[in-house]
């Protein structure tokens, strides 16, 4: 028998996630989209900040830790194998507080 999952079922772990992707948006202007990804590029953490926002007292950092149930599903293998090469060279490269 199958059981339906409620929020109050989930648990809120948390993961390590690495910057492996800086665009900026094609729709709205003065918006850059940060990708971060898990180590194996399986799972991704999407974050959007105004362009301006870069100047003050919140930095990009090498790597956030986030909420599992924040995280979303890489179905492409081309983008997973993408996102785990650059979080495997920014893990090796940077501490995760460092600024990127």
């Amino acid at each position: 028998m199958e059981t339906e999952t409620t929020a109050d079922d989930r648990t809120d772990e948390s993961v390590r996630v690495w910057l492996v992707e800086r665009t900026y948006s094609d729709d709205e202007q003065n918006i850059v989209i940060l990708v971060y990804a898990t180590p194996d590029g399986t799972r991704y953490l999407r974050k959007e900040r105004a362009l301006t926002s870069f100047g003050d007292d919140r930095p990009t950092t090498a790597a956030l830790d986030a909420s599992t149930d924040n995280l979303g599903v890489v179905n492409d293998p081309e983008t997973r194998e993408r996102y785990a090469t650059e979080a495997t060279r920014l893990a090796d490269e940077y501490d995760p507080d460092d600024r990127v």
